[in-house]
């Protein structure tokens, strides 16, 4: 099923970005590998992101490792099961880790948001190492993408779609190619200084200036939380979310 839906939701995304007139540039898209298995690595700042990472994987369709409950929802899910996206914790007991493993043994690429929810100072935050571990493990690179301007659309606590002429994004850098034997947390560290050293490179070269802007670090005049006021709130919200649920 996933044959029909992906290139359908595809072309869908293409449409729709061209319709809302989204200024999308995307640089680097010769480091995703025309064959084989990749792991992709990409900062997170909107809800939007994994639409723009699919947007510069040069064609290749890439499998998100995302959470459970967009897989349990009634409207998401059907579509999440249908793109074959990768829950990470799944019902029947099937470990993200290993079904990821399996796509990238079999030629794939996956997708990962390494540092697990949306950076709300707008820079990036410490990585898990999950992802170095499965390009390790799996023998395939890992590549690393800094995604700039979809969280002017749709972002934590703030949406605005219709935004014509908006300029999004996307650079891919050169792949990191891990051993097996590697420390992950190295390569994780690696990785992190690579992103964040294209994301600089993105903020720089936007056209769009965010001096005093909500949308811009707060190291390049922007309004945005410092990474430690951003990850105080995120300490705050799965303290809430986590008493929600006891």
């Amino acid at each position: 099923m996933g044959d029909v839906i992906y290139p359908a939701v595809f072309l869908a995304v293409r449409v729709a970005s061209r319709a809302l007139g989204l200024r999308i540039g995307i640089r680097g898209d010769v480091n995703i590998p025309s064959t084989g298995g990749a792991v992709i690595v990409a900062n997170h700042v909107s809800y939007l992101d994994p639409f723009a990472v699919a947007l510069g994987a040069a064609g290749r369709r890439v499998r998100f490792l995302a959470l459970q409950e967009l897989f349990d929802h009634r409207v998401c899910g059907p579509m999440m099961r249908g793109l074959r996206q990768i829950p990470i914790r799944s019902a029947s007991g099937a470990t993200a880790y290993d079904a990821a493993t399996d796509a990238l043994k079999s030629g794939e690429v996956v997708g990962v948001f390494a540092e697990a929810t949306i950076a709300q100072s707008f820079t990036v935050q410490p990585l898990r190492t999950g992802a170095a571990r499965l390009a390790g493990a799996a023998g395939v690179p890992l590549i690393p993408v800094a995604v700039w301007g979809t969280h002017r659309l749709w972002t934590k606590g703030r949406r605005e779609l219709i935004q014509p002429l908006l300029p999004i994004t996307v650079l891919i850098g050169e792949p990191l190619r891990p051993r097996s034997h590697d420390d992950p947390e190295e390569v994780t560290e690696q990785m992190r200084v690579t992103m964040q050293a294209l994301l600089d490179c993105a903020q720089r070269e936007y056209p769009c200036s965010g001096t005093e802007k909500w949308w811009q670090p707060e190291h390049l005049g922007g309004t945005a939380p410092s990474p430690e006021e951003a990850a105080a709130r995120d300490a705050d919200e799965n303290a809430t979310r986590r008493g929600q649920v006891s």
